[in-house]
């Protein structure tokens, strides 16, 4: 830590909030230009998180799931089944007046039927035995058309009133195949699917290069004996995204030099009586598919952003063991795309998916058919990295403003509020309007600024702490210290005009000692008397300004604002005479000389702060307040008093402490005469009767001296001396009247004292 902060400070010049909120915005752009894959990873998971906090929603009527569930693998045995149980499906289907059947399965292999097995061994036999009989012949042709499953099927898609879509799926590359194909096999694959490929592509803007389409190793297709006779072919490959998850629907994959289509988007196109459907390909690849006055925007791969409707059965779901034992409503599939597929655990195609990560791939389609026939596509547009920039230096920018005018607390609660706000914008466009932008750069932005900034305040703090505890410890006690490190705002360093007490001690005769006593044993004694009364000093917040001699001189009410200083400064000077006392009776038993201590205290406009010059500076005060101050002080050995304050302190603090009038002073250096208070005690505390009528007496002495009755005046000093024979006022005031009676003032006599001498 010291080693940091020692490197701070020399790097001071060019580390600052404004270098460290531009060096974070450099940093978290540079991340999202190359978005590394555990930031793209996070992202990823904020989106399917979005989803979640959305729920659920309805989807259209359009779409129907005809599932092989276990109830139907319990009733109808299991899968796979004889293609003529699917053909019935088919014939049902149909009757019923669906729309489309699509097919989630494929039929890439012939039916393994025994029955059609022992028919052609028998066929063969009669050949073998050169058997003639026409009517026999008749018999075993018959009974293997009757048990030829592929051929049912095959007519049912014939003789189907529905447009029939059979699925197949596309190898991505060799290594998905234990075995290699051929060219010449791959060709014939294709070729038996071209009747489904997309009839047209079209250029909206120019391109250097050819498209990004996804390419295909070759097509697993049906048998073609189904291909040909079905409508239409679609794939129903899918890819997830690198933690597994899957949010796109590739609606367009190249095979060879040919396009073809998913099965869900030939399933629409059949669905909207097969208008126009054109891939269209701008400047930075595919935007989209056009089915007629439908557009369905992809990414520039030609992927559709799913969005997702709600978790498994979402959609109407029919079992197919009630559709082929008619415990289905009539009608109830009519005008429908239906989807026919797995959903029996172990026997579908499980995908992981925002919501669940357990979703039968048979409803992905369904919801990508959903989408399209309602036009509710999730949308990442090209202009959303230039929000997600904007974003990033917003967040970046907004932190680090705030933080550079806001307390601690308050800067957390701003940067929190900021996030959420942020996380609320997100997902609020997200349910709205179907919009993706990117929340984890813009909210890094955020932290790192408010990280980065947090610390540089933290070991500045440290700094300026270190920087307070090396100007004040030595003025203040340590409370006060940590009461300005606490709140740095309530310090003034600097020169500033502020009311403030000041109050000067000085030792009575002390310098006089030096005669009798050597400087080890002054130092010790002025140590002794200066812990005493310096502890009183801190102890009522005072600041020490400096001891010079036997003087101390201490101020109230800075570095730390206090409205009450100078009834601090009272306080203190109380303490300090009390302390003094105990000093002295301590000192007499040990021969030790006499000690006694005078007190000025004035409040009033002063100039506090760091005062000097470039090569040496104290924090202290200065004006002609403080010098008053001094004055007073010195005025103690007129009247032979312990404690004087001027006219300004004694109105501040009326009421706190008992105050007695001695004068009005002219006070050397200054022209206008100031009334001074000797300060007594504090209200409450208790006085010696003698001394109590003692001073009552001295208001009255006064009130004569200053109305000119000498002999009156002298008098009741006298009579003030006779109860309380250790006043100092009253015996100089007496002798002073004792004066005006031989020689009276010149008229006229406004009633003040010049002191000559400070």
């Amino acid at each position: 830590m010291k080693w940091l902060l020692t490197h701070l400070r020399q790097r001071s010049f060019w580390i600052n909030p404004a270098a460290l909120m531009l060096g974070a915005l450099v940093t978290v752009l540079a991340l999202y230009v190359f978005n590394p894959s555990i930031l793209e990873l996070i992202e990823l998971k904020t989106y399917d998180l979005r989803f979640v906090s959305r729920g659920p929603l309805r989807p259209g009527p359009a779409v129907a799931l005809a599932v092989i569930d276990e109830k139907s693998l319990n009733a109808e045995g299991r899968w796979p089944w004889p293609r003529s149980k699917v053909a019935r499906l088919i014939d049902i289907l149909s009757d019923d007046g669906a729309k489309v059947i699509g097919f989630d399965v494929t039929f890439s292999e012939p039916d393994a039927n025994s029955q059609l097995a022992l028919i052609d061994r028998l066929a063969a036999q009669l050949n073998a035995r050169a058997v003639k009989d026409p009517s026999l012949h008749r018999f075993v042709t018959d009974s293997r058309q009757d048990a030829d499953n592929d051929r049912a099927l095959v007519n049912a898609i014939k003789r189907s009133k529905a447009a029939v879509v059979l699925g197949y799926f596309f190898h991505m590359d060799e290594s998905t195949l234990e075995y290699r194909l051929d060219a010449g096999e791959i060709e014939r694959r294709l070729r038996s699917i071209g009747r489904s490929k997309y009839p047209l592509t079209r250029q909206t803007g120019r391109r250097a290069d050819e498209p990004p389409f996804l390419k295909a190793y070759a097509p697993q297709t049906n048998l073609e004996m189904f291909t040909d006779v079905a409508t239409a072919s679609g794939y129903f490959s899918l890819q997830s995204d690198q933690d597994g998850v899957l949010r796109w629907m590739p609606l367009a994959i190249q095979g060879g030099d040919d396009l073809f289509p998913s099965l869900g988007m030939v399933c629409v196109w059949h669905y909207l009586d097969r208008p126009s459907l054109i891939v269209e390909v701008g400047e930075h690849g595919v935007e989209g598919i056009r089915v007629g006055d439908r557009f369905v925007p992809t990414d520039e791969a030609g992927r559709l952003l799913i969005n997702y409707l709600g978790p498994p059965k979402t959609f109407p779901h029919f079992s197919v063991t009630d559709i082929l034992n008619g415990r289905v409503q009539k009608g109830a599939l009519k005008d429908r795309i239906v989807l026919v597929g797995a959903t029996a655990i172990a026997t579908y195609d499980v995908k992981n998916t925002p919501f669940t990560p357990v979703y039968p791939g048979l409803e992905v389609h369904a919801t990508v058919i959903d989408n399209i026939l309602t036009q509710s596509f999730m949308a990442r547009p090209e202009w959303a990295r230039v929000f997600d920039v904007l974003a990033i230096v917003g967040m970046s920018t907004l932190t680090g403003v705030a933080l550079t005018r806001l307390g601690p607390v308050n800067g957390v609660l701003f940067t929190a509020g900021l996030f959420a706000l942020y996380i609320f914008l997100a997902r609020w466009l997200f349910v709205s309007a179907r919009l993706w932008l990117n929340m984890v750069y813009p909210l890094m932005a955020l932290v790192i600024v408010y990280t980065a900034l947090t610390v540089y305040r933290y070991l500045t703090e440290q700094r300026e702490r270190k920087k307070i505890k090396g100007t004040f410890k030595q003025y203040v006690n340590e409370h006060v210290v940590e009461e300005m490190i606490k709140d740095p705002t309530r310090l003034r360093l600097g020169g500033e005009e502020k009311v403030l007490t000041v109050l000067f001690c000085d030792l009575e005769g002390f310098t006089t000692y030096s005669e009798r006593y050597s400087p080890h044993e002054m130092t010790e004694m002025l140590s002794e008397y200066y812990d005493r009364v310096t502890e009183q000093v801190f102890l009522h917040r005072g600041t020490l300004k400096e001891y010079v001699g036997d003087e101390l001189m201490a101020f109230f009410g800075a570095p730390l604002e206090a409205a009450d200083h100078a009834r601090l400064a009272c306080a203190a000077a109380l303490g300090m005479r009390e302390q003094t006392r105990a000093l002295a009776a301590a000192w007499a038993k040990i021969g030790r000389p006499r000690l006694r201590a005078r007190t000025g205290i004035n409040s009033g406009p002063m100039l506090v702060g760091n005062l000097g010059s470039k090569y040496r500076f104290a924090y202290g005060v200065l004006g002609d307040q403080v010098n008053l101050g001094s004055r007073l002080e010195g005025l103690n050995k007129v009247y032979g008093t312990e404690i004087i304050v001027g006219e300004n302190t004694a109105r501040l603090i009326e009421g706190a402490f008992r105050c007695r009038e001695l004068d009005m002073v002219r006070v050397k250096g200054r022209e206008q005469a100031v009334r001074i208070y000797e300060l007594v005690s504090a209200t409450g505390a208790e006085l010696v009767p003698e001394h109590e009528k003692a001073l009552w007496c001295y208001a009255d002495a006064l009130d004569a001296y200053r109305k000119g009755r000498w002999a009156d005046a002298l008098g009741l000093f006298r009579h003030a001396l006779t109860l309380w024979p250790q006043d100092g006022p009253s015996v100089a005031l007496g002798q002073r009247c004792q004066v005006f009676l031989e020689n009276p003032p010149p008229e006229p006599w406004d009633a003040v004292f010049d002191q000559l001498f400070k």
